[in-house]
């Protein structure tokens, strides 16, 4: 128990910070672009507090952490409410509020990669459970770019696929956005259950999302190490 409280200590903020942070960006990105919802709502704010939803930012990962040993961990943010007809360019600024997160994101990991330089000056009983905070906010952060950057509407890289194809196509796609988180929660947890219960392993994290997050990761680490 107390190394999976251990684990959980250098999960917890990088985790909290990489989702809402993210959807923090879309605030500021929506708010900037002439849309002042999230503003009202007071959601135009770097105050992590300000984006926690209570079952997908503690009770959601809370759960999974402590029932898998410490193996896996998912969780989400109040999504940020975004009024697209009050951007001043729609079908622009629309992509720029959704690629706002993924990047706020990648930023976040390259902050994390810059860090780990000054981990040597701390004092000793600190550098490891600095180091593993940062390490872990460098993967996190990058994990959550990638994931939100497939094309399934309402994920932010689905946002900006029906920005980008022309009529009819992005009216199609768009119509998917209701069942989507099902597609996604299909594609990465139900599929590949299935897959190991019948010995056809299909794990679609290994084969679409692992192999980019490495390699932002070593490109990371070539800019800022």
């Amino acid at each position: 128990m107390d190394q999976i409280l251990l684990q959980f200590s250098v999960m917890a903020l990088p985790l909290l910070l990489a989702i809402t942070l993210h959807e923090a960006a879309h605030a500021v990105t929506a708010s900037a672009l002439g849309d002042d919802t999230a503003r009202v709502l007071g959601r135009v704010s770097l105050n992590p507090l300000r984006h926690i939803d209570p079952i997908g930012t503690i009770a959601l990962p809370l759960f999974l952490w402590f029932t898998s040993g410490g193996a896996f961990v998912f969780g989400w943010a109040k999504p940020v409410p975004v009024n697209f007809a009050r951007l001043r360019n729609p079908s622009r600024d629309m992509i720029l509020v959704a690629v706002a997160g993924p990047v706020s994101n990648i930023l976040m990991a390259a902050t994390a990669v810059a860090l780990l330089h000054g981990v040597g000056f701390l004092p000793d009983a600190g550098q490891e459970w600095a180091q593993r905070n940062l390490e872990n906010a460098m993967a996190i952060n990058l994990i959550l770019a990638v994931f939100n950057m497939l094309p399934i509407p309402p994920l932010d890289g689905g946002r900006v696929a029906v920005g980008l194809l022309p009529w009819p196509l992005n009216s199609r796609l768009a119509r998917i956005e209701p069942m989507g988180m099902m597609v996604v929660m299909g594609l990465f947890l139900v599929l590949p259950m299935i897959g190991r219960s019948i010995n056809a392993p299909f794990e679609p994290f290994s084969l679409i999302i692992s192999p980019v997050v490495n390699l932002l990761g070593q490109g990371l680490f070539w800019l800022f190490w």
